[in-house]
């Protein structure tokens, strides 16, 4: 299940990921907060807090999130993942390569770190 994070400033958008994830999680929550957010901002700093494995993300879901990335591809600013897993935080780290804006690997104790990361200017 994807629930959206409140009480971020508003030019962050921020969902939670619990249990499994599905696509109709994906069209709901992330597509609607991005695009909301691409429209207002011109720009998209993202947080995706992760309190599930990725294997609970259904095919489906993996599907709309790569939409969601291609639709979305000029305006990303930030990304950051929090996460307990390494190969999460690994492979966030490494997507900076892959998109025009950058993202950046949290563990879970760092989540207020991320926050300032997203809103800061650099």
């Amino acid at each position: 299940m994807l629930t959206e994070i409140t009480g971020l400033p508003d030019h962050i958008f921020g969902v939670r990921a619990t249990g499994e994830v599905t696509s109709d999680d994906v069209k709901s929550v992330l597509l609607t907060g991005l695009k909301r957010t691409a429209e207002r901002f011109k720009e998209i700093r993202y947080l995706l807090v992760l309190e599930t494995d990725v294997k609970n993300f259904t095919a489906g879901a993996w599907v709309q999130d790569v939409k969601a990335g291609l639709e979305n591809f000029t305006k990303w600013k930030k990304i950051a993942v929090v996460s307990a897993e390494k190969g999460v935080e690994w492979f966030t780290d490494i997507f900076t390569v892959a998109t025009p804006g950058k993202s950046k690997g949290f563990k879970p104790e760092e989540i207020e770190e991320a926050k300032a990361w997203l809103n800061a200017e650099d």
